[in-house]
């Protein structure tokens, strides 16, 4: 089949409403560089376009009526909006589903240690990457810091042009001979990412012996660590035992470019799969009262399976559904699971983007490429498809029709070749409902990467079909 270049498609008020969007889109890679930062800027967003929370409603005894928008958040990392539509629930759902983690270093409990002159905190790489990557690249540390009285320290530290940065050191190429004769897994470790955080000996003030004798001073004990620690007793009135209760994530300094000299791809980090979060949560905003329910669900620890209290594993999606069933008028259990049973979902993350560089690790037929839409996988797994959601034909078929009246382009995709492996998303544990599911999204370069690469045509194509969806799927 033909795949075409969306770029040629576009008239010119669509092409200045794709660099709108995409200068959007870059403001959200921008502020939500985390989990939680990404919360923060959804929750401001949707606030201001009259969504009302869920848990404020349910204590005052509200109901809910077509057109309502409500949302609500799991533990500052999770979170999940619905616009009521005129149709009962219990007829199921138009629901687009995406993560809003990304790999990543994460601090440990006990960190920060002083070896050779250095001060250093510990970390434990999150999600699959490639280590050798995360070296020598300018990095920056966002999270929060809670304390034992329940006051929470925001951190960011290694954005702003005035901001300090850190690293991770490697060994020079004059000295590694050794070193490169290791597999790729291996030339650099996990215990081996820790980073580099200052070098600054503290020093403190000696005794006099006399009068006479000229002030002096010598160096603490640990006196690099030392030196940290004061920083961060002045800076966040923070102690060392503080980081026990802290969730501090190191992920590339700087923000989102533009790439090219046409500027049509944009390159930054945390696109898998923060692109296909914005393109779901701005479909869901710019899309009028409908007749089903639509909804969004933007999870976390997707990258490790899923798993957790704020994982898509967990109940947090199914018991909100039932208090806005409840709210509605609708609740039992028979009815949320036949409204969940009845819903349509595009469970939206990102695809493997061809790579001509790497040509052998793709079969070119079914494979995505960037500029060609948006993206559909019918099934994901690894090799045998293990792991995978499997959508029907049907399904399949519904879609099309949809995409077609619509004129979205897409294009169909697996991650790689068969016997190479491939990725999971979400969407096999909504389909445990019984729901239709298939995994869409953008084409991704470099996934996984510190610095991922999509197109800008890509981005604002998942966004018209994602809002196609909403408004019209029914199956």
């Amino acid at each position: 089949m033909e795949k075409k270049n969306v770029w040629e498609t576009y008239s010119s008020k669509q092409l200045k409403d794709l660099e709108k969007l995409n200068q959007e889109y870059r403001t959200f890679l921008d502020k939500g560089k985390t989990e939680r930062e990404c919360i923060d800027y959804i929750v401001n967003t949707v606030e201001a376009e009259g969504y009302r929370e869920l848990e404020s409603l349910i204590k005052q005894g509200a109901t809910l009526q077509p057109g309502d928008k409500v949302y609500s958040v799991w533990m500052n990392k999770s979170i999940v909006m619905f616009q009521i539509g005129e149709k009962p629930m219990t007829e199921g759902m138009n629901i687009l589903g995406a993560h809003i983690d990304s790999p990543r270093m994460d601090i440990k409990q006990n960190p920060l240690y002083e070896e050779g002159g250095f001060a250093y905190l510990d970390t434990h790489y999150y999600g699959g990457v490639k280590k050798y990557q995360w070296v020598t690249l300018p990095l920056a540390l966002h999270g929060v810091v809670v304390k034992k009285d329940g006051t929470t320290i925001e951190i960011n530290v290694g954005e702003n042009e005035d901001d300090p940065v850190f690293f991770v050191s490697d060994l020079l190429i004059h000295l590694s001979q050794e070193q490169l004769e290791k597999k790729a897994a291996k030339v650099i470790e996990g215990e081996a990412l820790d980073i580099i955080v200052g070098n600054k000996p503290l020093l403190i003030d000696k005794k006099k012996s006399d009068k006479k004798d000229k002030e002096e001073k010598s160096p603490a004990k640990d006196a690099v660590k030392a030196g940290i620690l004061e920083i961060l007793k002045k800076q966040y009135d923070m102690e060392e035992e503080d980081f026990i209760s802290a969730e501090l994530e190191v992920v590339p300094a700087g923000c989102a470019r533009e790439a090219g000299f046409d500027r049509s791809m944009i390159l930054a980090y945390g696109q898998d799969d923060r692109v296909c979060a914005f393109t779901s949560l701005k479909a869901m905003l710019d899309t009028d009262k409908t007749e089903r329910t639509k909804c969004c669900i933007l999870v976390d620890k997707e990258e490790i399976g899923s798993v957790g209290a704020t994982g898509m594993q967990s109940r947090f999606f199914e018991n909100m559904v039932a208090e806005v069933m409840n709210l509605c008028g609708e609740y039992s259990e028979l009815n949320v699971r036949r409204c969940l049973s009845r819903c349509c979902m595009l469970s939206s993350d990102v695809s493997s983007a061809f790579d001509p560089g790497y040509a052998g690790s793709f079969d070119k037929k079914n494979v995505a490429y960037m500029g060609g839409g948006m993206v559909l996988n019918k099934f994901t797994g690894a090799r045998g498809k293990s792991g995978s959601n499997d959508a029907n034909a049907e399904y399949l078929a519904h879609l099309r029709k949809i995409f077609e009246e619509k004129k979205i382009q897409f294009q169909t995709a697996e991650l790689g070749k068969v016997d190479l492996g491939g990725g999971g998303t979400i969407a096999y544990i909504l389909a445990l409902y019984g729901m239709n599911v298939i995994d869409s999204g953008v084409a991704v370069l470099n996934m996984h990467a510190p610095w991922e690469a999509t197109s800008k045509a890509d981005v604002y194509e998942a966004y018209r079909g994602y809002k196609a969806f909403v408004e019209c799927a029914s199956l």
